[in-house]
């Protein structure tokens, strides 16, 4: 690789911003301090230029991209990960640098090669073994590392394993330096041994300065005085300061001196080898090294982001073409000074749409206008930077241009005006308006006349909402309060600041708009009493009645809003005191229903062991085992309704009904008539209501037969008086049932049919039918009957025969001939 790919500048790492917005008033919106706030967060220097850079784009798969990567990041931070960093540095320079034959890097330059290279190989390795809490939600990290294939460790483990942390090379940094240096200490020992012998000469002739050996000009040399320094042989090498003591290299230890010169001499060229060796390493490495460097100033810039986001519990936004809404929104440079001097913001909601553009916001200075202004203006600019937004939810257009008019803006140097400035402005920013720029502007109409002002005001409001900018407007004129009013697809917003504490609170209210309220501003804030009494006498009429009704609007509406919270509050109480009785209620309605469950329990086991002992009693084998299997069904009967009636007393306990009132027993047939045809639950037939005897007691016809019955054994009404069924037959007295007196007025069996036909039906449903049909029969005195089921595949005659052979009313069963339906029918003989 060539050293012309590198290029030595840190933007090199920085990619650049698809489609940034045209135009950007970043200065009149404290776009750069924000930058600043957020780049305080970042690790490196790198970083904090990344984020420095960051300009709105109108690419939104970009900007999606850039949310969904500071999701993913925010989402390891949470975990507890520390993402590595702390080695980031831009190493394009040094990389070109490695690419030049012979060249070679510096210690401090490996080193930081180094620490570099274990920051991309952690992260590297933190991708591959994510926590398991995260790894399924970081696809966007691991994508924008997918080209970081190459392993770096290997070259931090060289460097690192050759250079000690002050920068020298280790001994075994190379066998031949580990040879040299073993040479040079050898040597070494020979000179000392031989200087200290002649100190011990010159130390009995009293010719030495002191007994120490001292390096001059890398050779060993010992201090001798000046005026004995003829009489020692051997080269002086320089003075001391007080020109007292001379260095002197004693003859003997000339050539042993030379040759640890020349020993030192090897090991500068040794390590000159070594470090070139190791900038050819790092040139091996260049292309990952600086792909690592991108990949790691972008994730700084993530984190700084995610981290900003965190402390500053932002959200992501979300875009819309049609929507422009901030709730509980807050302007992050506004919180950060607060939270020094302990204040507490009061976030804003706004709220816009495409059919309507444009607000109108008004009420007294230091009342929040600008600081809404700049907020929302903000928000927008971070969602479009990948920014996460200071605001609990965020749906925002994506906008082309961020045009402001804010501040004073006059030029002494242009010979302009504040309001002339302006007006330049305005001209500017009306030549850039369209459908998808935000404009701001700030007290419209002030520093001029008032009533040529407030014209104007109003017909720079109209030309931006024609052209369909997106546009907010603070001012203090009437006009633009009644403009907007009246105008389809402007809205009214009111701010205020508290009227105890005179602190700006930011609270913006739709829909309504606000007083300026200049006089009442300047008494609090302490204006002369007689100032503000003239003020007030020179007033128009007009005017104070428009401000006292402004002001009397606000606190009717500061006051249902408290009442509202009042209502709320109690609301919320009365909802956990009725949970609470509920649960109390629960826990005794699940004791008495244990209660219930255990006497029915015990009621049906007795009611069975007596209905047993009965039919045990009867001799007659062949009655016993028919009224054995009617008791049977007649139990199974009784336990239903026992069931049913339990359930019923339940639900009647539950909702606080009375047991004894009919709308808390779900069971019983609540309205009956004379003359209607009604289904009988014990009996399951059809009988007519004849009277009423007495209350929920009633007398039925059952053809030819009369029994009085309880309005509990009714099932239901199957047809009202006017419409009547077909009767059922008279019933045999033997099928009285508990609560029924029957009376028998004739007996017959000339309308009762000797047949049914079954084809046709399931199993289940012709089962139940020939269940029913059987038991007609038997009252009405049939003595036999035939059940027609067709041949087909025969399951349905194997079936119902097989259900005959152990019928308590079937004597014997048979099939009949073949003009009688053969294998089609059965004929069944019934006991008498």
């Amino acid at each position: 690789m060539s050293s012309a790919a590198f290029i030595p500048e840190t933007k090199a790492l920085l990619d650049p911003i698809p489609a940034p917005v045209t135009h950007l008033d970043a200065t009149a919106l404290e776009w750069q301090p924000l930058l600043a706030l957020v780049a305080g967060y970042s690790v490196s220097r790198v970083g904090r230029e990344s984020i420095s850079s960051l300009t709105p784009s109108t690419n939104q798969p970009w900007i999606d991209r850039q949310h969904q990567l500071v999701g993913e990041v925010r989402t390891l931070l949470s975990t507890g990960v520390t993402i590595p960093l702390g080695g980031l540095l831009d190493p394009t320079q040094l990389a070109a640098k490695s690419q030049i034959p012979e060249a070679a890097l510096e210690p401090d330059e490996l080193q930081s090669i180094a620490r570099l290279a274990n920051d991309v190989a952690a992260w590297q390795s933190l991708l591959r073994n994510p926590p398991a809490s995260a790894a399924t939600v970081i696809p966007g990290l691991q994508d924008i590392s997918a080209a970081l294939t190459q392993n770096l460790s290997p070259l931090a483990e060289s460097i690192q394993r050759k250079l000690l942390p002050d920068g020298t090379l280790a001994d075994d940094a190379s066998p031949e330096l580990s040879r040299i240096r073993n040479e040079q200490q050898r040597q070494q020992r020979v000179i000392e041994e031989s200087l200290r012998a002649a100190l011990r000469r010159l130390s009995a002739d009293n010719q030495t300065q002191d007994d120490l050996i001292t390096i001059r000009g890398d050779r060993f040399v010992i201090p001798v005085k000046a005026e004995q320094k003829r009489r020692v042989s051997g080269v002086v090498h320089g003075a001391s300061s007080s020109g007292q003591t001379v260095y002197v290299e004693p003859l003997e230890t000339i050539e042993q001196n030379n040759e640890l010169v020349r020993l030192l001499e090897e090991e500068q060229a040794e390590i000159h080898r070594i470090f070139v060796a190791l900038t050819r390493l790092v040139g091996a490495y260049a292309e990952s090294l600086v792909a690592g460097a991108r990949v790691l100033a972008l994730v700084d810039s993530l984190q700084a982001r995610a981290r900003f986001s965190i402390d500053y519990d932002c959200t992501r936004p979300i875009f819309s073409t049609e929507l422009f809404r901030l709730e509980s929104a807050r302007h992050p440079l506004l919180e950060k000074r607060l939270r020094t001097s302990g204040g507490r913001i009061v976030p804003f909601t706004l709220q816009l749409e495409s059919a309507a553009r444009q607000l109108i916001i008004s009420g007294p200075n230091t009342g929040g206008k600008t600081v809404t202004l700049k907020t929302t203006a903000l928000c927008a600019l971070m969602a479009q930077s990948g920014i996460p937004v200071p605001a609990a939810a965020a749906t925002l257009p994506v906008f082309d241009a961020f045009l402001a008019d804010i501040g004073d803006a006059q030029s002494i140097e242009q010979a302009l005006s504040t309001f002339s400035a302006h007006i330049v402005n305005l001209d500017r920013i009306s030549h850039l308006a369209s459908p998808s720029a935000l404009i701001l502007l700030d007290e419209l109409g002030s520093a001029t006349d008032p009533d040529e002002g407030s014209a104007l005001a109003v017909a720079v409001a109209a030309y931006f909402l024609n052209s369909r900018a997106w546009s907010l407007i603070s001012t203090h004129h009437t006009s633009l309060k009644v403009y907007a009013a009246n105008t389809p697809g402007v809205l009214n917003a009111a701010a205020g600041v508290d009227e105890t504490t005179l602190i700006p609170n930011y609270q913006l209210r739709l829909g309504i708009p606000g007083a300026s309220a200049g006089i009442q501003t300047a008494e609090r804030l302490g204006l002369n009493a007689a100032i503000v009494a003239s003020a007030r006498e020179r007033l128009g009429t007009q005017h104070a009645d428009i401000g006292r009704f402004l002001e009397n609007l606000h606190r009717q509406l500061t006051d249902l809003e408290a009442d509202r919270k009042a209502a709320r509050a109690e609301q919320y109480a009365l909802n956990q005191e009725r949970a609470r009785l509920a649960r109390e209620g629960d826990v005794e309605l699940k004791k008495r229903t244990r209660e219930l469950e255990q006497k029915l329990g015990s009621l049906l086991k007795d009611f069975e062991f007596q209905m047993r002992q009965t039919v045990n009693a009867i001799e007659d084998r062949a009655g016993q085992l028919k009224l054995s299997k009617e008791s049977e069904r007649r139990i199974q009967r009784l336990r239903r309704d026992f069931e049913e009636q339990f359930n019923s007393t339940v639900v009647a306990h539950k909702h606080g009904a009375d047991q004894g009132d009919p709308n808390a027993q779900p069971h019983l047939v609540k309205h009956i008539s004379i003359g209607d045809q009604i289904r009988i639950k014990s009996m399951n037939k059809i009988a007519t209501i004849a009277r009423e005897v007495e209350k929920d007691l009633y007398e039925v016809a059952l053809g030819a037969l009369k029994m009085r019955i309880k309005r509990d054994d009714i099932a239901e009404v199957v047809a009202p008086a006017g419409k009547p069924l077909v009767s059922e037959k008279p019933l045999d007295a033997v099928a009285r049932q508990k609560g029924v007196r029957v009376t028998v007025t004739s007996s017959g069996s000339d309308d009762m049919k000797s047949e049914i036909n079954l084809i046709g039906r399931t199993v289940d449903e012709a089962t139940n039918d020939l269940e029913k049909y059987l038991d007609q029969a038997f009252l009405a005195g049939l003595p036999r009957v035939r059940v027609i089921h067709g041949t087909g595949m025969g399951i349905l005659r194997r079936a119902l025969r097989e259900y005959l052979r152990t019928h308590p009313h079937v004597a014997s069963i048979q099939e009949p001939t073949h003009q009688e339906g053969g294998a089609g029918a059965t004929v069944v003989e019934l006991r008498q």
